[in-house]
């Protein structure tokens, strides 16, 4: 990033760690920041090793869209090494983070949710996203030497591949589709291409979290999302008309369906509506793992789940191709790849069709 963008960046993004007043720029609407349900059942929490984990994982596919999961094989050490190293990165000095920051036009780096742009105000956390080698952002961060960061990064990332394609084939499996119906996947159901990206999260105390907001709502560009949260509450999802909080669970992963699984199952799963709240008190860290196909397989509805009664809902689609429509049209991409989208009366593509037609974008 050249000096002119840093002070841009600067200008416009400051050092949440040491506001003790909610600055107007991070301030929310009330309708925006509408409250969580009280009262609602909680989110499924799946065991892997459960005989039918299949058969739970496709109902909270069907009626959630986001499950939890335990007897994960994800070692509770590597958990803890990989927040530690999380926690390590964020608590380094704003003007040392900068040095890493992503440039205009980037994904890898320091800086804020790249939704941002499609809302009127800022939102009270920061981030570090890594898409490859974790070493040139870490000589950066710590010249002098990083110690175990990107050793820890590096498993991290290995281990949830293989989790990733294990819960991918339990969510496919739960729709009756074979590992041979899947062209891209080898014999094994092994993608040897996937694409994925690792996204740090950080949600500093906030003196006043009732107007804030951590992250906005949102749906993930992925086949699937797979997340490690802090002991501290912030992760809600949607459902129905109100808000579920994720609560955490010791060494359980919360699983997000993304909008590449919408397209895959024809509509029959739907990606998970999702944002992310601040705390008064307490600093929140959350670590995600997207994952997705191979950057030039065409996504389209399987044909295992289309007739003529069921026609395919969307056009295939890459998901290089699909994040340039999310970025975009952001909440309402899904729309845009839609082959069947109803017409209104004015001539305009009717978004009351879709899922997540009730995000206003900035």
């Amino acid at each position: 990033m050249s000096l002119q963008q840093l002070d841009a960046f600067r200008e416009k993004h400051l050092d949440l760690n040491s506001i003790k007043e909610l600055p107007e720029s991070y301030a929310w609407s009330s309708e925006d920041n509408c409250p969580s349900s009280s009262n609602s059942e909680p989110v499924p929490v799946i065991n892997l090793k459960d005989s039918n984990a299949m058969k739970h994982v496709g109902y909270a596919c069907k009626t959630w869209g986001v499950f939890q999961v335990t007897n994960h094989d994800i070692p509770i050490t590597l958990l803890n090494n990989m927040e530690a190293s999380g926690r390590k990165l964020f608590s380094l000095p704003f003007q040392q983070k900068l040095k890493a920051a992503r440039s205009l036009d980037g994904v890898s780096g320091y800086g804020v949710a790249r939704i941002s742009s499609f809302f009127p105000k800022l939102m009270w956390s920061e981030g570090f996203t890594l898409i490859d080698s974790p070493h040139q952002h870490a000589q950066k961060l710590w010249p002098q030497g990083s110690g175990n960061f990107c050793d820890v990064i590096e498993e991290y990332n290995k281990e949830m591949n293989k989790l990733s394609n294990r819960v991918m084939w339990l969510i496919l499996g739960s729709l009756g589709i074979k590992k041979g119906d899947i062209k891209w996947a080898n014999q094994e159901g092994e993608i040897k291409e996937a694409c994925a990206a690792l996204q740090l999260n950080s949600y500093p105390s906030c003196p006043d979290p009732d107007r804030a907001m951590g992250l906005a709502a949102h749906t993930d560009s992925t086949l699937l999302t797979i997340l490690h949260q802090s002991n501290t509450s912030g992760l809600q999802v949607q459902r129905g008309v109100g808000w579920v909080t994720v609560k955490p669970i010791a060494g359980a992963l919360v699983v997000n369906i993304g909008d590449l699984i919408q397209i895959l199952s024809n509509g029959l799963y739907s990606s998970v509506l999702h944002r992310a709240m601040v705390n008064r008190t307490q600093h929140r860290l959350s670590v995600a793992y997207l994952y997705g196909p191979p950057s030039n397989v065409r996504i389209a509805p399987l044909s295992k789940l289309t007739d003529n009664v069921h026609p395919p809902l969307y056009r295939p689609v890459t998901w290089s191709e699909y994040l340039g429509t999310k970025a975009k049209h952001f909440n309402k991409a899904l729309l845009f790849v839609r082959l069947c989208a109803p017409i209104t009366m004015s001539g305009f593509v009717d978004a009351s069709t879709d899922n997540h037609n009730s995000v206003l974008v900035g």
